[in-house]
């Protein structure tokens, strides 16, 4: 239970957290802060996602005081629900589209050009006829079934056949269609069943996001995300949809596999990946898809922004999961709200301290008891392996804002916006 904090405190920062991780509380201890419970006075509550619920329910929340700080925002679902997500994109393309945004622009067969990042995705049982006469266009393809509410590849399959989710959607019916809420509500995708493989095998990428306020949007990119590859080779062949070493890239999955590597734990730092695509496919390309998984990012968090609690006593570290294309092309596939903190390698654990450590630099500067009326705007040394990656304020600031709505052929990144015709440096519109 979220208690109010009495009162302004003096001396040390005290923390709490219900999520036992050595990178956690090591963190915490390492600054001297001092470690109390729930039902004392806190300052710093590391929680999980379930704790925050109660947090800032109306019946058992309580009004957090201004030197008090959570680390999810109160309906963060909105973005790492899988089924919610896709509609808020959904709904942010629809807006742009009635604003005449350039940025909604469709091609000949009515695809977005700067707004298709998503594979193209359905709500069970909800859309399920819709879902049908998308299937029959095209029944040779593969598609992934995701329980919404449930994660680390917990409940998912893979069907091309309209018979294997027959039985499903006549068991959900009988529960009278799924509410939203439910657990058994399921997303089903259309699966990219065209990966880009390194030595021959699936990897998505994991990439640390970290937001301080959604409006006007803050977002920082950690430069030290991952790939994480399948144990197995992998094949489109129909005869091995059900074989998950082959297909889901998830830790919690591969780990049990016959191949798995307990020293680099099937992982590659996404600079090697950057540096093996520059010297396979051109540092232009490899450019230009940077740019645009940064784009992707930025645009999911905008479209989400709108209906978020922004509370001010809350910040948030996503775990972003993306997949490449072997055309280059990124897709968007789920955002973590609690991405693990467990260790699978001592290269693992490094990188999750580390990051513990710059999140922590940033949303309590100097490691004093935090004050939620404060800009927000950190020193640039208190960064560390982070780099802004959308500052709303400053981008409104210089005119920019405007600029990003209306130039959608510009890819935007960090060290400057490509075009994407040219690959020639623009200067970046984006910080």
């Amino acid at each position: 239970m979220c208690l109010m904090n009495l009162g302004a405190m003096s001396g040390k920062l005290k923390w709490v957290t219900d999520i036992e991780k050595s990178v956690l509380i090591n963190n915490f201890e390492k600054r001297g802060w001092t470690q109390v419970s729930e039902s004392d006075d806190w300052n710093f509550y590391w929680m999980s996602v379930q704790t925050i619920r109660n947090c800032f329910s109306v019946e058992t929340g309580f009004r957090l005081s201004d030197d008090q700080l959570v680390n999810h925002f109160p309906n963060h679902y909105e973005l790492t629900r899988k089924d919610l997500m896709v509609k808020n994109i959904k709904r942010y393309r629809k807006e742009l589209e009635k604003e005449g945004s350039p940025l909604a622009e469709k091609d000949e067969n009515g695809k977005y050009l700067y707004l298709d990042f998503v594979p193209v995705t359905f709500m069970l049982p909800a859309d399920y006829n819709l879902f049908v006469e998308e299937f029959r266009k095209n029944p040779s393809s593969t598609w992934i079934m995701k329980p919404c509410g449930k994660a680390q590849g917990k409940g998912i399959f893979l069907i091309n056949k309209l018979s294997q989710i027959k039985k499903w959607s006549r068991d959900s019916k009988t529960s009278s269609f799924v509410s939203q809420s439910s657990k058994e509500a399921y997303v089903i995708s259309l699966y990219i069943d065209n990966p880009l493989l390194i030595g021959g095998k699936k990897f998505d990428l994991r990439l640390y996001v970290l937001v301080t306020t959604y409006r006007p949007l803050k977002c920082y990119m950690y430069k030290l995300g991952f790939c994480r590859f399948c144990t197995v080779k992998y094949t489109p062949s129909t005869s091995e949809l059900d074989n998950m070493f082959v297909h889901l890239t998830n830790v919690a999955i591969q780990k049990h596999g016959d191949d798995y590597n307990h020293v680099h734990g099937g992982k590659w730092t996404v600079s090697n990946l950057r540096l093996y695509l520059e010297s396979t496919r051109g540092r232009e390309v490899t450019d230009k898809l940077f740019d645009e998984i940064h784009w992707i990012i930025v645009q999911s968090l905008k479209a989400v922004a709108p209906v978020m609690n922004n509370d001010k006593h809350c910040f948030e570290c996503y775990g972003y999961d993306i997949i490449i294309d072997d055309r280059l092309k990124p897709w968007l596939i789920e955002v973590n709200a609690s991405p693990s903190l467990t260790s699978s390698t001592a290269n693992d654990r490094i990188l999750k301290y580390n990051l513990i450590n710059d999140t922590l630099n940033i949303v309590v500067p100097n490691g004093e008891i935090p004050d939620c009326k404060w800009n927000k705007v950190p020193p640039k040394e208190a960064l560390g392996s982070y780099e802004i990656l959308y500052d709303e304020e400053a981008a409104q600031a210089d005119g920019s804002e405007r600029d990003l709505r209306n130039r959608p052929g510009q890819a935007f990144g960090f060290k400057g916006a490509r075009t994407r015709e040219a690959g020639r440096s623009a200067p970046t519109t984006w910080k």
